[in-house]
């Protein structure tokens, strides 16, 4: 039997295929991968853990445990065949469902990975649990679900108010899928995560996601921030994250059925982040200014209409799509997982803010991988 999971090659989701494999040393997991061959999914499982397992050999020994299952959240049935479906279908244990479009600007691809990609992967649930039982179907969120906030701390209970307006697609089609796994599993242990704002490892510098990266190297280097110094942001190290969902997953008996990864009332605000950036050695000073606050907001709007040789208008653009985020000063009680990790809490962000900064502005916001290895498909060989 085995693990299905999703999102293998995504960020969170290739910590919690790390953390399971190292962990669990018998534990196999079923990878839903989109590839057009096993050897292209081989060859993206690499730069998905190469994060984790730099060394090519270990990193051949953990995927000697994965079963790749070639198939797409938004084909009909995964687009598997018969017999493909039917083997995951007799051999999953669980399911750990990560995989998301968080295309926040597109409905259109927020509706067809998030909904018709999960209510595909909860028809397998069903199969399963209908064959022979199924001990767990985890379901990864957001705390966005909580729709638009201000000013505040949410708790676990009240993270879902459905009188809420969304902020954007993404939130709206994962508050959704979130309903979908109640409704349509109601007799098979569920457990939904909810991470907050995922902002790289607090263990080391480097991270393979840079999107949100990107909005704050931008106010880090901006002389007047147009944000009050007290406002909190929420942000949560992947590592934390992911020690979250394996753990809780892997439990015999949950303690609750949903959890904020988060920081919550211990997030910083953007005055600590901003003095420990200082205190690190980061070189441009800054002054705080709320009153800009508007202007700010409108002159993204402006910039997002520049024509698209100046280069200002993708920057913009993500700006505009983070800009809620940054700016409702709303935190989310983690008090349910400090709890399930035996008190452990996340590193604070300021802690590894600046040692981030830096690897995200020396490597031009990319991720140096290493390619497939010329013998790897024979070294490979030798640990299957």
């Amino acid at each position: 039997m085995a693990l299905f999971l999703t999102g293998i090659t995504g960020f969170i989701g290739s910590y919690v295929a790390h953390g399971l494999l190292t962990q669990w040393p018998q534990m196999r997991i079923n990878a839903l991968v989109r590839a057009k061959s096993d050897e292209q999914a081989r060859q993206r499982l690499w730069q998905s853990l190469q994060l984790h397992e730099p060394d090519f050999d270990r990193f051949g020994e953990l995927i000697s445990r994965i079963d790749i299952v070639r198939g797409d959240l938004t084909a009909p049935g995964l687009g598997l065949e018969p017999d493909a479906r039917d083997r995951l279908v007799k051999s999953t244990e669980s399911v750990l469902h990560i995989a998301a479009s968080l295309n926040r600007k597109s409905a259109k691809a927020c509706f067809n990975v998030n909904l018709r990609g999960t209510l595909e992967i909860i028809k397998i649930a069903r199969a399963a649990a209908d064959h022979h039982g199924l001990r767990r179907f985890s379901d990864v969120s957001t705390v966005a679900v909580s729709g638009h906030r201000s000013d505040e701390t949410v708790t676990e209970a009240e993270s879902v108010d459905w009188a809420r307006s969304d902020y954007d697609p993404y939130a709206r089609t994962k508050k959704f899928c979130e309903h979908m796994v109640h409704e349509l599993l109601p007799d098979v242990p569920r457990t939904v995560f909810r991470p907050s704002t995922v902002l790289g490892d607090s263990r080391f510098p480097q991270t393979t996601q840079f999107d949100m990266l990107r909005a704050f190297a931008a106010l880090a280097h901006m002389r007047v921030i147009p944000l009050r110094p007290e406002w909190r942001m929420d942000i949560c190290p992947a590592n934390y994250v992911a020690k979250g969902i394996v753990t809780v997953h892997m439990a015999d008996k949950p303690r609750y059925d949903s959890y904020s990864l988060a920081s919550g009332t211990a997030s910083p605000t953007f005055r600590e982040v901003v003095s420990a950036l200082k205190d690190a050695g980061h070189k441009p000073a800054c002054v705080f200014a709320p009153r800009l606050g508007r202007v700010f907001s409108s002159g993204i709007e402006a910039a997002m209409s520049t024509p698209r040789k100046y280069g200002i208008a993708p920057a913009a653009s993500l700006m505009k799509v983070f800009w809620p985020y940054i700016t409702n000063n709303t935190v989310f009680d983690n008090s349910r997982i400090v709890e399930e990790l035996d008190g452990e809490r996340p590193r604070p962000f300021p802690e590894y803010a600046y040692p981030l900064l830096r690897f995200a502005m020396d490597e031009r916001f990319t991720y140096p991988y290493r390619p497939w290895p010329s013998d790897g498909d024979a070294r490979l060989s030798k640990v299957a």
